[in-house]
């Protein structure tokens, strides 16, 4: 079960209001009060494990190999059945270096044996390799058959488009976009800084501060800014909805979008939330 899940509700920062924090704690039951003992095979490693199914959760590891979490081995998943139409692990995969593939700040967990399968680059938006993914390099274009984002494209400057943009052009026609989000159910997608143009994050009496100039000149302050993996780290440009994610990848030219819904057992993908699933879509042919 989920420790602590991602914020699902954004704030209007000029209102005051700031988001809400929504915790599964110890001992809850899971959605489908299943109590039954699961046995796996990881999908990234390939070490067999038995857990109770309320334990396993989208940021809960639960792997004794490699330390997976559903999340993980959902991407993974993903890939392989959209590339190969296989569930088996990576580590039984044969080699396939005809498959151009690129990962956005991927856990190494699985980048590491994605790279030694195929011709797959880790990149990153602050250090070698690096991707700006709203302004990928045209020398990329139309090379990939896979792409990987999970839980990045929260921290994308506005217009969050672009980036979805950027990875349709990075695409192969037919390719492959393995994709995750926190998401909510129900809405639309909050944007915490819809005007950001030229922005600094400086000290401020009550925490960081976010300095926005929009582009007619006027200057914005926020605060109470939300941070991934601590203050200072990387920061929370928006919150999500469900149909706020179909949208953009609509928009941006996504067909067969499809969002893992129910559970693979076998690989011990199972999530006891309704909200934030991996999903794949593809470029279109």
């Amino acid at each position: 079960m989920l420790n602590t899940l991602r914020r699902l509700l954004g704030r209007d920062a000029a209102q005051g209001r700031r988001p809400v924090e929504v915790i599964a704690r110890p001992g809850q039951a899971s959605l489908g009060g299943d109590d039954r003992v699961v046995d796996f095979r990881c999908n990234i490693c390939g070490t067999r494990g038995s857990l109770p199914y309320a334990k396993f959760g989208r940021e809960q590891w639960s792997c004794q190999g490699c330390k997976s979490t559903s999340r993980m081995r959902g991407i993974v998943h993903l890939v392989t059945m959209g590339l190969l139409g296989t569930d088996a692990p990576l580590s039984e995969i044969e080699p396939r270096k005809d498959l151009v593939g690129l990962g956005m700040s991927d856990w190494q967990g699985y980048a590491k044996r994605l790279a030694e399968k195929f011709d797959y680059l880790n990149t990153f938006y602050d250090h070698e390799p690096q991707m700006d993914i709203t302004d990928p390099p045209p020398e990329r274009f139309g090379t990939c058959d896979f792409i990987i984002s999970t839980d990045v494209f929260e921290h994308v400057c506005t217009p969050v488009s672009r980036g979805f943009e950027g990875v349709r052009k990075l695409l192969k026609p037919g390719g492959l976009f393995v994709f995750s989000v926190p998401y909510n159910l129900e809405g639309a997608t909050v944007e915490h800084f819809p005007e950001m143009h030229e922005f600094d994050i400086v000290d401020g009496a009550n925490g960081k501060t976010l300095i926005n100039r929009t582009k007619d000149g006027r200057e914005q302050r926020f605060e109470g800014l939300v941070f991934h993996g601590g203050e200072g780290a990387t920061l929370e440009m928006r919150v999500f909805s469900k149909q706020g994610v179909i949208d953009e990848l609509t928009r941006a030219g996504f067909v067969d979008i499809e969002f893992f819904e129910g559970a693979h057992e076998a690989s011990g993908v199972i999530f006891q939330e309704g909200w934030s699933r991996p999903l794949l879509a593809r470029a279109p042919k």
